[in-house]
């Protein structure tokens, strides 16, 4: 089956809330992984790193979209925390920080995502 179809299966078969909390997931397991490697190891890690940068910077274009339907607050909040992370990643690959705020951070979002009382 090629990726599209993939797609628009998986589209079909779960709500665009799931489709995120799933990749969140997948992405929060990758980092977890890197975090268990070598800071030296940054072949290794920059993989996931990249990954979840590319989960992050998605979601702040989305939502600087004035037809975006999240209330303004939360818009702001998400394009904020993009711009941290983006930022925080580049000190982890430069190993002047740690990787595991990075893991909480989605943890939250897939806390939030899923309507866990954390995310209030």
């Amino acid at each position: 089956m090629s990726l599209r179809a993939y797609r628009q299966a998986a589209g079909r078969a779960e709500a665009p809330r799931e489709g995120e909390y799933r990749l969140f997931g997948q992405v929060t397991r990758a980092l977890m992984q890197a975090a268990d490697l070598s800071p030296d190891d940054i072949k290794g890690r920059i993989d996931a790193l990249d990954w979840n940068r590319r989960l992050w910077s998605p979601l702040a274009s989305d939502c600087s979209d004035p037809a975006n339907q999240l209330p303004v607050p939360l818009r702001a909040q998400i394009i904020s925390l993009s711009l941290w992370v983006s930022r925080h990643t580049s000190a982890v690959i430069r190993q002047e920080e740690e990787i595991e705020p990075l893991i909480d951070i989605n943890r939250i979002m897939m806390s939030g995502l899923s309507g866990g009382a954390e995310a209030a």
